[in-house]
């Protein structure tokens, strides 16, 4: 055997790794800024991770040194995350891939009314951006988030 197969074998094996780490750019998994719809400043950050080709978002992060303490009083009583903090509350969870770039089926918790909507993620502008769209019947908003890492 050749001295250098065993290189050769350890470079493709690094260079394998090495690519696995890399993310697609087009999946929503990462961690994502939020944009608060009044003021337009971030207001939380949100990672996105995916077990079982379905897509759950936790908070990580709410900016306001102010609301750093907030729960979520206004769940329903049968909620579990009622009276829990939000930060590392689930928020988003459900979603399934259903076409390109685009993940529905899910459902999002606004902490701050405690109301759950079906949400729809569509990632956009080559993955620096996520359009969520939390709606009820036809009725519903689209937000903006933007790609923290």
């Amino acid at each position: 055997m050749s001295p250098k197969l065993p290189r050769l074998c350890a470079a493709i094996i690094a260079a394998s790794l090495s690519l696995a780490a890399f993310a697609d750019p087009l999946s929503p998994v990462g961690a994502w800024v939020t944009i608060d719809d009044e003021t337009k400043k971030p207001k939380s950050i949100v990672r996105i991770v995916e077990k079982n080709d379905v897509y759950s978002g936790t908070v990580e992060k709410i900016m306001d040194p102010a609301k750093q303490d907030s729960k979520c009083d206004e769940c329903p009583p049968d909620d579990a995350r009622k009276g829990k903090p939000v930060i590392g509350m689930t928020i988003l969870s459900g979603l399934k891939k259903d076409g390109d770039n685009v993940y529905g089926g899910g459902q999002i918790l606004d902490p701050n009314n405690g109301k759950t909507y079906n949400a729809k993620v569509t990632v956009i502008d080559g993955g620096k951006k996520l359009e969520m769209r939390g709606s009820f019947l036809f009725i519903g908003r689209t937000q903006t988030w933007l790609r923290s890492e």
